[in-house]
């Protein structure tokens, strides 16, 4: 056999090679004999880039973080008046509340929540809060709270407080900066923030704010330059302080109280003075024990304005400080 004829043609045709070519006559594309190349195999590295890119276009890809709401709560819708959503879905009658879920009212709507063992709320426009097992969120907006479950079952966190049921009505409203106004109707409310303390009874209100926490409580029908004169201190100014000393009533030795546990040690016995003109003392209450903020002189002052005793409030505020 002829290699030349092999590679180029050009020697003379060998006899087995000539039928070998008659034979794959039919195969042949443009005259010419179709020869059949193994595809090529690919490059590793190529395989790796592609792998790489793929890895990188999912990490550049936003995720967003899945949020599975837990176990039923025992709050459910009892009433809806406007547009509302609980969760991804529309808000509607008798629809329980998942721990975690998150409950928006619109600007048009208001809805009523119950629970047999604890009470009901209504939700105002524009609120948004969350439901988990033994308490409540308040992100922002306002909500009216009627309990009947026994004191401390119902607690309600806002951004700047914690609302701690004492059996009571309220209403608490929260603003989209995180701060807050409890006004009570009934009963008492426990505010607290950092070891920072309110307690608020019926007919009186209390602002909170973010980032120090329950202000002081004073009561709605309190004189104009007393409530004044507090949002003055409350701001850091206590050249206001005469003016709350001279306006406060008898009933005012709630406000006055709080002031007692505010003040700094030498603006605490012109309050204490002020608070032992208005409110009948107990024997063995010294004015030295209220300006070192003796807590056993502090408690007994407090049992002096006749609202509860020490012992009540003293006992919620060991549990739910824990």
């Amino acid at each position: 056999m002829n290699e030349n004829y092999l590679w180029d043609r050009s020697g003379p045709p060998d006899p087995e090679i000539e039928r070998l070519e008659r034979l794959l006559a039919p195969l042949a594309h443009g005259g010419s004999p179709v020869i059949a190349m193994p595809a090529p195999r690919p490059r590793p590295w190529r395989a790796m880039a592609a792998i790489a890119a793929v890895v990188l276009l999912a990490l550049a890809i936003p995720r967003t973080p899945i949020s599975r709401p837990g176990g039923v709560t025992g709050w459910e819708i009892a009433s809806v008046d406007g547009s509302a959503r609980l969760g991804s879905e529309d808000a509607r009658k008798w629809m329980p509340l998942r721990s975690g879920q998150a409950l928006r009212t619109a600007g048009d709507s208001e809805l009523t929540l119950e629970d047999n063992d604890v009470g009901r709320l209504d939700l105002g426009p524009n609120s948004e809060m969350r439901a988990h097992d033994g308490r409540l969120e308040l992100h922002r907006g306002r909500l009216h709270a009627f309990i009947w479950a026994p004191p401390r079952k119902f607690v309600v966190d806002t951004p700047s407080s914690r609302a701690v049921d004492l059996g009571c009505e309220y209403t608490l409203d929260v603003s989209p900066a995180g701060d807050g106004l409890l006004r009570v109707s009934m009963g008492w409310v426990a505010f607290e923030f950092d070891g920072h303390e309110a307690f608020i009874p019926a007919g009186a209100r209390c602002i909170t704010r973010k980032r120090t926490g329950p202000g002081i409580p004073y009561y709605e029908d309190a004189p104009a330059p007393l409530i004044d004169g507090v949002a003055s201190i409350e701001r850091g100014d206590l050249s206001a302080l005469p003016l709350v000393l001279a306006a406060a009533r008898t009933r005012d030795g709630l406000t006055l109280w709080h002031l007692l546990t505010r003040v700094s040690p030498q603006d605490r016995g012109a309050v204490y003075d002020r608070f032992a003109q208005l409110i009948p003392l107990p024997a063995g209450v010294s004015r030295d024990g209220a300006i070192a903020h003796d807590r056993d002189t502090i408690d007994r002052l407090w049992d002096a304005l006749d609202l509860e005793n020490t012992g009540w409030w003293r006992g919620w505020e060991r549990h739910w400080s824990k």
